[in-house]
């Protein structure tokens, strides 16, 4: 098990010089030659140093041969060998990296902020980015009143077309997100609403109280769907559906509570299918993956991991336990989750015809998110660490990461999967490698402890909500200062969530309202 702890800048990846090179006109497939098309008006990189690169998928495959390029290239022209190289038939953007280190501006200036030598052969790292680029959110647009009590979730559903909201007056409410104004408002609670959860497929939306009840609503027309889920003898404390890609219906919801147990519904029945009872205290997260298994923590400091592929008395059947945290696990995130969230939904507006077709969607994004890689597992916990997971093979961590100094309370994984951050009551957000789980930058600014954090569809923004009143956005090419203090609410933030097409944030407040946050 390897152990990263919050410090340090990753190494450069280098080989020896001995294997053969193309220069960088003669390389097959053809590659752009740097300085051939100069206007006069940008310096000829061509003409300056250079050396010897090998251009490497992450999953650790080289594409092409190695090629001699100029120290001066610039993460656009290094974006042109490679998809030269890949043959692809329309240009994609990419990143860049030297060992765990992003080339920001040029190739040169990396190699020289990491000491490598230039007279080996350089693995350069490359990842494809999302198409679309979302806008950082600016200013606040709007504020909306209407809970009486702290608004304690907010969340929009998997096609961003509306938003919903719980709070401490025990209702949810649901708001029209193109004019900011209530459309619903949803009572039968009869304590906190504490967790909600939208279906994959849009059509149902779950919450569950301090009593321990869940109820089902249709977001179309705000009525409650059957009769309340009456079975925990405790409040609920984490909801998650099936993904859409393993049920077509969307029709399974698993619910975690402080009675220590696990529960699996049938919502269009209304029946418990399963109770998953093993944790020797409160389970206080669940998550459904994307594997056909379930994965719940608890404050007995053990993650456990059920089977829910199976039938009958095969279905919902322990797996293996996760053991190595010194204290109780808060919160778990999942490197798929938000493909496993959205569903068949991507950024852009899109119907289906039938469940089927938008199943089909669903595993597609799915599989085209999780790649050749397993699905990786984030567990934060009160003794201050975090453990990385392979959960689908192995009981053994694959690492554990150290740094903040107060209890971890919030992970969310980028959606690309590239990255997790952490938020803790130390005031801090960390990022993190998704893969290997090295440290990546400490994100400082707050003045209170940060609550929950949030990340932008396309990955390249994360926003952070913190008891100091304040949400903060931050922007990961740098991984330093914060690039907006987004200040307006008069008290804790305890709910973020950032539309799936890219065009809003919303935050909630114990000052009882919501805000939307736009460009």
């Amino acid at each position: 098990m390897a152990e990263f702890a919050a410090g340090g800048d990753g190494a450069a990846a280098a080989g020896g010089r001995g294997a053969k090179k193309a220069k960088l006109n003669q390389a097959e497939p053809e590659v752009p030659d740097f300085g051939a098309e100069s206007d006069g008006e940008e310096e000829d990189v061509s003409k300056g140093p250079s050396m010897i690169v090998q251009f490497t998928s992450m999953e650790g495959e080289g594409k092409g041969p190695q090629i001699d390029i100029p120290l001066g290239s610039t993460v656009e022209q290094m974006e042109q060998v490679v998809n030269k190289l890949l043959g692809n038939a329309e240009d994609m953007p990419y990143c860049f990296y030297i060992g765990d280190t992003e080339i920001t501006d040029s190739l040169g200036g990396t190699v020289q902020e990491l000491g490598t030598s230039t007279e080996n052969v350089l693995t350069v790292l490359y990842q494809p980015l999302a198409i679309f680029r979302v806008r950082p959110v600016t200013r606040c647009t709007d504020t909306m009143p209407g809970h009486t009590e702290a608004v304690l979730h907010v969340s929009y559903s998997p096609d961003g077309s509306q938003l919903a909201s719980g709070g401490g007056d025990m209702t949810v409410r649901f708001w029209d997100v193109n004019t900011c104004t209530p459309r619903f408002t949803c009572r039968g609670h009869k304590h906190h609403v504490l967790c909600t959860a939208w279906s994959p497929d849009g059509k149902r939306f779950a919450s569950a109280d301090r009593k321990g009840e869940i109820r089902l609503w249709d977001p179309a027309t705000g009525q409650p769907i059957g009769s309340p889920l009456v079975s925990h003898k405790q409040w609920v404390t984490s909801l998650s559906w099936e993904p859409m890609h393993k049920n077509a219906a969307c029709e399974r919801l698993a619910s975690s509570s402080k009675d220590g147990l696990v529960k699996v519904w049938n919502v269009r029945t209304g029946r418990c299918l399963v109770t998953l009872s093993g944790h020797a205290d409160s389970v206080e997260c669940v998550k459904w993956g994307g594997e056909g298994l379930l994965y719940s923590a608890s404050r007995d400091r053990n993650i456990m991991v059920w089977s829910m592929d199976g039938e009958g008395r095969k279905f919902g059947i322990l797996v293996r336990t996760l053991a190595g945290h010194g204290h109780r696990v808060n919160t778990l995130a999942l490197s798929c989750e938000y493909v496993l969230r959205t569903g068949p939904f991507g950024h852009k507006p899109v119907t289906f015809a039938t469940p089927e077709e938008a199943q089909a969607a669903a595993l597609a994004r799915y599989q085209e998110a999780k790649g050749t890689d397993p699905e990786r597992l984030v567990s934060g916990s009160d003794d201050f660490t975090l453990f990385l997971w392979n959960p689908v093979e192995d009981k053994k961590p694959l690492a554990r990461l150290t740094g903040h100094q107060q209890a971890v309370n919030h992970i969310a994984f980028s959606p690309d999967g590239r990255r997790f951050a952490s938020a803790s009551f130390d005031k801090k957000v960390k990022v993190w490698d998704g893969r290997t789980g090295k440290f990546l930058a400490t994100l400082t600014g707050h003045v209170g402890a940060v609550y929950q954090v949030a990340w932008s569809a396309d990955s390249r923004l994360l926003v952070s909500a913190s008891k100091d009143s304040t949400v903060k956005l931050w922007e990961m090419i740098s991984l330093k200062r914060a690039k907006a203090t987004l200040p307006g609410h008069a008290d804790e933030v305890y709910a973020l969530d950032w539309s799936p097409n890219g065009q809003q944030l919303a935050s909630g407040s114990k000052d009882r309202t919501i805000k939307i946050w736009k460009n």
